[in-house]
C-alpha cells in the first residue's frame, strides 16, 4: 500500500518516476491489471475475444518495448522497472475511470460521455508526457511529442499488427 501511495502523485503530474521505489512485484501486479482492463475495453469494441486478446498482448509488448528502447537510447535502462511501472500504473488509474465512461457511452451515446472520454484520454496523454519529460530531462514540448509517438506506436501499432495476424 505504501508503494501505491508513492506512485499515485504521478497521476497528478507530481513526483519524478526515477525517485520512486523499484518494486518488481508492484510492476507485475500493475502489468496484470493493465492487461485485464485493456482486454475488457478491447473486447467491448470487437466481437472476437481472440482478436482482442492478441491485440492487447501486442499492445502490452509494444508498451514495454517502447519504454525499454527509450531508456536504452537515453542510457537509463537501470530505471526500467520504475518507469514502466509509472506509465502502466497511471494508465491503470485513468482506465478505472474510463471503463464506466465507456459503459455510459455504449448504453446512452450521450455527447457528454464522449467529452468525458476525450478528457480522460487527454489526461493519460499528459501524464505519460510528464513521465517522459522527467525521465529524459527534456522540455515539455519534447515530452508531448514523445508521448504522441508512444501512443501512436503502441495503440495504432498493435491495431496494425493485429490486422496482419
Amino acid at each position: 500500500m505504501d508503494v501505491l501511495k508513492q506512485y499515485l502523485p504521478l497521476c497528478w503530474l507530481q513526483n519524478n518516476p526515477l525517485e520512486l521505489p523499484r518494486s518488481v512485484d508492484f510492476f507485475k501486479q500493475n502489468l496484470l491489471f493493465y492487461f485485464v482492463v485493456e482486454y475488457f475495453m478491447q473486447a467491448n469494441m470487437t466481437d472476437d475475444p481472440i482478436e482482442s486478446f492478441t491485440e492487447v498482448g501486442i499492445q502490452t509488448l509494444l508498451t514495454l518495448m517502447f519504454i525499454g528502447v527509450m531508456l536504452f537510447l537515453n542510457r537509463t535502462l537501470y530505471a526500467y522497472v520504475q518507469v514502466a511501472t509509472a506509465v502502466i500504473f497511471c494508465a491503470n488509474i485513468v482506465a478505472l475511470l474510463i471503463v464506466p465512461v465507456l459503459v455510459w457511452l455504449t448504453v446512452s451515446e450521450d455527447p457528454l460521455s464522449y467529452y468525458f472520454l476525450a478528457l480522460l484520454l487527454f489526461w493519460v496523454y499528459v501524464v505519460v508526457a510528464h513521465i517522459i519529460k522527467q525521465v529524459l530531462s527534456i522540455n515539455l514540448f519534447a515530452g508531448l511529442v514523445l508521448s504522441l509517438f508512444y501512443f501512436t506506436t503502441t495503440y495504432f501499432g498493435a491495431f496494425a499488427l493485429g490486422q496482419l495476424l
